[in-house]
């Protein structure tokens, strides 16, 4: 029996910008249905518009809680070249980092995508930039993965995080309304 086969797979959110859609698919395919990491849940590029019509930030966020994230436990962001401003990744970190009367708040990590990896301009959404601080923060910032088993360790990392570091959370920042 592998390593992997007696782990537990987490649900994880995949957060993204749509442009890197065939990057994501991709890892979506190593690590859920090649090698079963994780169990991969998202929006996806479909979405057109505002998936939630208010300019209530309290709302959105739990509307896409309760919609979309109600039963995942991680959150991974795999960041591209212009994940940083994209309205959508904030809303969805947003929801991830909050605590509901039906679950709580998620693990979060973030994960650099290969088109981005040599880009000298690559950056964190900024919230999720506020959760991240080193090797002390409560999310961390990893390069992509070499291996499920090392994709698997990070998940489950972010995952102990939800409750050892629950006091690092920073969910404080207002949602972002516009993309950059």
């Amino acid at each position: 029996m592998s390593t992997l086969a007696s782990s537990t797979r987490r649900k994880c959110f995949i957060s993204y910008h749509h442009a890197d859609e065939a990057e994501v698919q991709s890892f979506i395919q190593t690590f859920d249905h090649n090698h079963d990491v994780l169990i991969a849940r998202g929006i996806g590029a479909s979405m057109s518009g505002d998936i939630i019509n208010s300019a209530n930030a309290d709302y959105i966020k739990a509307q896409i809680r309760a919609k979309y994230l109600r039963d995942t436990t991680v959150t991974i962001v795999l960041v591209g070249r212009e994940t940083w401003g994209r309205k959508f990744v904030d809303w969805e970190v947003g929801a991830s980092l909050r605590n509901t009367s039906t679950s709580s708040a998620s693990g979060l990590l973030a994960i650099t995508l290969p088109s981005a990896a040599k880009y000298a301009g690559k950056q964190l959404p900024a919230r999720v930039s506020d959760n991240v601080d080193g090797e002390t923060g409560y999310a961390r910032w990893w390069k992509y993965p070499t291996s499920a088993t090392s994709l698997a360790d990070l998940i489950e990392e972010a995952y102990v995080a939800r409750t050892l570091r629950a006091n690092l959370r920073n969910n404080s920042r207002d949602l972002r309304f516009r993309n950059s």
